[in-house]
């Protein structure tokens, strides 16, 4: 297990960490859209593009890190509304990861109430940055997901 949830306030974890299950570069398989999706970072990376064919590239590359750099793409542009819907892309392809996967849903009900922190040096959007005053999103994300998750037990 990835941590005690007894003595846990606060779980810190990195996106990019492609060994722990509730990070986006996790190796989980999913479906959305009509396509199978190798991670929650190739989807988020593939969703940034219009171009059905550069978003192809992007799915099947070998490794999330691979997705996330192929992303970053100058040569190709960007979806008009990708700063509005950014998150939302990585919100609903975490859902369903954990939809897919019921062990990972279970890792992060495990949480319990613990505030999610992405420790990222260089991210201030999606993590803390150097100094923990980034604005976490990845973290907020999570935990937004864990209630969803909840919320849907507690009706069954």
């Amino acid at each position: 297990m990835f941590f005690d949830k007894k003595e846990l306030d606060l779980l810190t974890l990195s996106r990019e960490d492609a060994k722990h299950p509730l990070a986006s570069y996790s190796k989980h398989a999913f479906d959305l859209d009509g396509f199978e999706w190798p991670s929650v970072e190739h989807y988020y990376q593939a969703m940034k593009f219009d171009d059905a064919e550069y978003r192809e590239q992007i799915r099947t590359a070998a490794h999330p890190a691979d997705a996330a750099k192929l992303g970053k793409s100058k040569k190709h542009s960007r979806r008009k509304d990708w700063k509005k819907a950014s998150v939302t892309f990585m919100t609903r392809a975490t859902y369903i990861k954990c939809r897919t996967h019921s062990d990972v849903a279970q890792l992060l009900l495990d949480s319990d109430e613990a505030e999610i922190r992405n420790v990222s040096q260089y991210d201030y959007f999606w993590g803390s940055g150097r100094d923990m005053r980034g604005d976490n999103h990845f973290g907020k994300m999570l935990m937004g997901v864990r209630k969803k998750l909840r919320e849907e037990l507690e009706k069954q």
